[in-house]
């Protein structure tokens, strides 16, 4: 998917919300543990319910690969069944030297037709080149995250005084620009959102955070969006768990319909 395409679909859909598929096998509704493939069922169910409210959606790796072969087989599912027209988002952080990255490139992007990959950018150019290869498919690189943890070192100065997170990214522009790499930023780190605004003000920015995480919507869109969007806003166990009865699709739809509305008044107020 090109970056057109994709604010199209944030457009018509007048959302930039990403559903994150973190799905827990010990948090599934009981109901569900009966069937064949309850992750992939879970997973059929809250993308129906959510396709009208979002336009991309996360799968968390390590939640599907911790079941082994199974979860594989959940996961190849689960991408299937998602329509065409929504972006998809490897969560899987990968991040290896050159001949490993093209193969987990080839992972993701051929046999599992994924849009976008995240990628851990601590190894260098080298690590991320291989993904930037394939035509119409994206690099997401953790910029600074979410975790309480980033702090001990994605905001460390270098001998330039510059945060290691700002060097970076301005970095890894000179690898591609903003039609084939998107940046992680956590919604907790509002406070650095436009200083990074302004070092990438044409690229998107993965957002997770919002929600249970204790990200705040208003603030992020308002210091992050840009004439074309500009952002994917990721909510996962807020909108997957919202009921763990046999209602949990429609309250999953009811949480997801409630972000999208939020976001329709942003996209008004600050695109």
């Amino acid at each position: 998917m090109n970056k057109s395409d994709l604010f199209r679909h944030i457009q018509q859909k007048q959302s930039y919300l990403c559903v994150g598929l973190d799905t827990d096998i010990q948090k599934i509704p009981s109901h569900l543990q009966r069937t064949s493939d309850p992750i992939f069922e879970f997973n059929k169910q809250i993308i129906d319910a959510t396709a009208d409210y979002c336009v991309a959606y996360k799968p968390n790796i390590a939640f599907y690969e911790a079941h082994g072969a199974k979860g594989w087989e959940s996961l190849q599912k689960t991408i299937e069944y998602i329509p065409k027209e929504f972006f998809t988002i490897a969560d899987a952080k990968r991040g290896d030297i050159g001949n490993t990255s093209g193969l987990y490139a080839r992972a993701f992007f051929e046999q599992m037709n994924f849009d976008s990959i995240t990628v851990a950018p601590y190894m260098g150019k080298d690590s991320v080149e291989p993904f930037l290869a394939f035509e119409d498919k994206w690099v997401i690189l953790l910029a600074l995250t979410s975790n309480t943890g980033s702090h001990d070192f994605q905001t460390l100065p270098l001998k330039s005084s510059q945060p290691l997170f700002e060097q970076v990214i301005e970095t890894s522009q000179k690898w591609a620009g903003a039609d084939k790499m998107m940046y992680v930023i956590g919604a907790t780190q509002a406070e650095q959102l436009g200083r990074i605004r302004q070092l990438v003000p044409g690229h998107f920015l993965l957002v997770p955070g919002v929600g249970a995480q204790g990200g705040d919507l208003e603030e992020v869109s308002r210091i992050g969006l840009n004439k074309e969007c500009g952002l994917l806003i990721n909510s996962s166990r807020s909108i997957l768990y919202a009921s763990s009865g046999e209602d949990f699709a429609r309250q999953a739809a009811t949480e997801a319909q409630k972000l999208q509305q939020q976001m329709a008044t942003m996209l008004e107020k600050y695109c």
